[in-house]
């Protein structure tokens, strides 16, 4: 009898489900074995903006705000003229890869960038309006950031558990420093890999490996979490880490989605629940 929910086909004993979960369950044809399972992980990467921080939940409002406060330079322009057309802007600017990547280096660039792009395609073609909004929203969003309910603490008791931590997060040096040191978040872990200090980022396979090896553990005994489906979830699984989907908005993967997460959460604080009930260990792995 298969599986159902995280536990999907997963062929073993009812009374066993509860618990076989784990690094060792991974896919062959794309079932679990009970020969393939279980053991609480060593070692935890986690990633940073929407997972940890709330970095993305006031978008759309410091936007607004930021067109807003400088309406009265619009013309005959109004500010939610100005706003719609940021929304469009934005979706299609981060929606290329490459684009994306070198935006994140400079976040300050690309917000005005977005919002000259976004200016011109409604008709106003002003760099330094574009400047002044793009720098209002960089402001309003470094002002509304705030941790994800009970996720710092949950990072603390992985910590206090023994488990071996390390931080992904991808961006400028500067700014993603900036965000761990106002949380207070370097000492929860091991090591801490950024972006903009290492030269690379997720889903580069470097930056995993660098992760294992500076926490001396094998990709087996490992987990990853995080909001992203291809850097959280797909490459860490390319790598034999287990991959932790943080679907916060639980809208589920989108149909014909390529990328399976091994496991899917709302928040991180369900982590706690999960090792708590992945307590199998089979002796041939011990």
């Amino acid at each position: 009898m298969g599986g159902h929910g995280p536990f999907r086909g997963l062929e073993a004993p009812l009374a066993l489900r509860a618990s076989l979960d784990g690094p060792h369950a991974f896919r062959k044809h794309g079932r679990r074995t009970l020969a393939e399972v279980i053991q609480r992980p060593r070692a935890v990467l986690l990633d940073l903006d929407d997972t940890i921080l709330d970095d993305t939940g006031t978008v759309s409002s410091c936007w607004l705000d930021a067109c807003h406060e400088h309406g009265a330079k619009m013309g005959t322009l109004a500010p939610v003229q100005v706003y719609e057309a940021i929304e469009r802007v934005r979706e299609w600017y981060w929606a290329d890869s490459e684009r994306h990547r070198v935006g994140r280096l400079d976040l300050a660039a690309a917000r005005r960038d977005v919002a000259h792009i976004a200016l011109k395609d409604v008709g106003l073609d002003d760099a330094a309006l574009a400047q002044q909004i793009g720098d209002t929203y960089h402001a309003l969003r470094d002002t509304g950031l705030r941790p994800i309910e009970d996720a710092i603490d949950t990072v603390a008791w992985l910590r206090s558990g023994g488990y071996r931590l390390a931080l992904l997060t991808n961006g400028s040096a500067g700014m993603q420093r900036k965000k761990i040191d106002r949380f207070g978040l370097a000492d929860l872990f091991d090591v801490v890999l950024i972006e903009g200090e290492v030269g690379f980022g997720k889903p580069d396979p470097r930056v995993y490996t660098r992760a294992l090896d500076a926490l001396d553990v094998a990709p087996r005994d490992t987990w990853m979490v995080g909001d992203n489906l291809e850097w959280d979830v797909a490459q860490p699984q390319r790598q034999g880490i287990y991959g932790i989907w943080v679907d916060a908005r639980g809208a589920g993967v989108p149909p014909g989605h390529p990328v399976q997460p091994d496991r899917i959460i709302r928040r991180l604080a369900e982590l706690r629940s999960i090792i708590l009930t992945t307590s199998v260990v089979l002796a041939s792995e011990r």
